[in-house]
This record gives C-alpha cells, structure tokens and sequence, in this order.
C-alpha cells in the first residue's frame, strides 16, 4: 500500500531518459539517489524516446518504487502506465480526461491533474476522479518558462475548497517551499532543483526535511 501523499514529489529529467553522452548517471541511479534522500513520489517524463525505451525505463522504475514503498506515476502516457502497471498517471491540460484515466487504470489508480493557476480547474478535476491536483509555475521554471503563474495564496484557496491532495510545482527550493507548503501544499514538485544537484540525495533531503518526519521512514532502496 503506498503511502499518504505528503512530501517530495519528484519528476524525473528528460536529459537523463534520452541517455546522451554528457548527461551522468542512469535515470534509475538518479532516482534511486532521490528516493534515498526522502522523495515520497515518483513521475516518470519522458516525452521524447521511443515506446521500447519507455516501458523499459518505466518498469525499472516501478520496480524501483514498489521496493520503497511510493508511487511511480506516469506523465501523459495512460497507455504506457497500464503496460507497465504504474500506481498513475498525470494529466495536463490536452492530456485527455481523468474519467477515461480511471476506466483504464482501475479504481485505485492515483490520477494527477495539472490545474495552472485555476481553482476552477482543480473542482472539475476533483468531480472527474482526480486524486490528486497540481498548481503552478510557481516559480520562474527552466522546464516551463511561459508557465502560468499563480499565487501562493492559491493554495491555501484550494485546500478550503477541495478534498484532495495539492502539488506545488515551478522553480520550486529548498528556500522557496516552505511558504508553499504554509500556504496549503502537501507536495512539492522537483526536476532540476534535485536532479540537477551536484549531490542528489543531499538535495532531495533539503526539500523532504521541509516536511514533518513520516511516521515509517522511506526504506533505503539500495
């Protein structure tokens, strides 16, 4: 049974998923370093590699998960996670609708949806079966530079209007989080500020070190 949805959610780096020459260690290496570090949450993104490639890495992934005990949770690609058997997926705005996620995952499947800078979003996600929900760019974000920006105090409008978990994401820091997570996240989103640390773990035990202690600790994937 995975674990409730507070903490670090980290999203994996495209750099990483495509392997080229200059882009260090594996992404199941990289990942393994976030987990150790307290990620509560795993996406895998990859919107570039061919099919083969992505159900390789996204099942070495959720074996990966499954051994901590989180969620691995795949971005766009419904299809790819009921191949596999992720915990979920993650919608954006043209990804299709939570309903039709649901009908082919299953009723235990954790459904994400991105929701920008719109509350109204987020309750129409919620009554189509969304489990969780996402805000932001928060932050000035290399991965989405042109992103929606919302206010933090969106959160805290969302955590009185909705019963589901809210994500925080966009140029999020160790010293930025804490006035989200105040303002009503439950999670924060992280690509480059874990997995472009020069210590991955290290990075993503500064951002989990923001949240109060789980009562079981992440088991040590190694």
């Amino acid at each position: 049974m995975t674990r409730p949805l507070r903490g670090l959610y980290v999203v994996t780096p495209e750099h990483a998923a495509k392997g080229s020459a200059d882009s260090g260690p594996p992404l199941v290496d990289l990942v393994t370093r976030a987990i150790r570090g307290g990620a509560r949450v795993v996406q895998y993104r990859d919107k570039g590699s061919g099919l083969s490639r992505r159900q390789t890495e996204a099942s070495a992934l959720l074996a990966l998960c499954r051994g901590a005990g989180i969620p691995l949770i795949v971005n766009d690609d419904v299809e790819l996670a009921a191949a596999v058997g992720a915990d979920g997926v993650h919608l954006g705005r043209d990804d299709g609708d939570p309903r039709r996620a649901r009908e082919v995952l299953g009723p235990d499947a954790l459904i994400g949806v991105s929701c920008y800078d719109r509350l109204d979003l987020a309750q129409a996600a919620e009554r189509a079966g969304a489990g969780y929900v996402a805000f932001g760019s928060f932050f000035p974000s290399p991965t989405k530079p042109h992103a929606a920006r919302p206010r933090p105090e969106l959160l805290t409008e969302a955590r009185r209007a909705l019963g589901v978990p809210l994500v925080a994401i966009g140029g999020i820091t160790p010293q930025n989080a804490g006035a989200l997570i105040a303002a009503g996240a439950d999670m924060v989103a992280v690509i480059s500020g874990v997995f472009s640390a020069p210590d991955v773990t290290a990075a993503a035990r500064a951002y989990s070190r923001l949240f109060p202690a789980p009562e079981h600790p992440t088991e040590d994937p190694r």
